[in-house]
């Protein structure tokens, strides 16, 4: 049975960043079912909607960034989290790992800068459902066995 369309919360203060940032989720086939301008927006709508993953912006209006809403989010959630933010500044980097997240993209984005991300987001968690073919298992094995010998 195939998994059921994974559903995508935007969290984007510029108007129009968020249409594209719509549009290009939704063309990767997923169902986007809401946007959030704000931090405290995204805490309510994360806890109302239920979303799998967050595409969330680092830099917000508002008196919350987009990594302090996720620390308060993830009081409640473990929802997947893509982080998009202006510019590569190793700060936010740091403080955005100790929320745990799938990504940190750099704006602008595209539509291949998304895929992978969100694939790894959508799959989260069913990595361990995946059991590799016997000939990997076999090849595994002996490459393991070649280095204890070597070693």
């Amino acid at each position: 049975m195939e998994d059921p369309q994974k559903r995508v919360l935007i969290v984007e203060d510029d108007q129009l960043l968020a249409l594209v940032e719509n549009r290009l989720v939704s063309k990767l086939g997923y169902d986007v079912v809401g946007e959030a301008s704000s931090g405290h927006e995204a805490i309510r709508m994360t806890s109302e909607l239920n979303p799998d993953i967050l595409l969330m912006d680092i830099s917000l209006n508002g008196e919350m960034d987009g990594i302090e809403a996720v620390e308060e989010i993830r009081k409640n959630s473990s929802v997947a989290v893509i982080y998009l933010s202006g510019n590569s500044d190793k700060f936010n980097y740091e403080r955005a790992k100790k929320t745990g997240f799938i990504s940190y993209l750099v704006k602008p984005v595209t539509q291949e800068d998304l895929k992978e991300p969100l694939l790894k987001a959508a799959f989260r968690g069913k990595e361990s459902q995946f059991t590799p073919a016997p000939e990997f298992n076999r090849e595994k094995n002996t490459r393991r066995r070649l280095v204890n010998q070597l070693g």
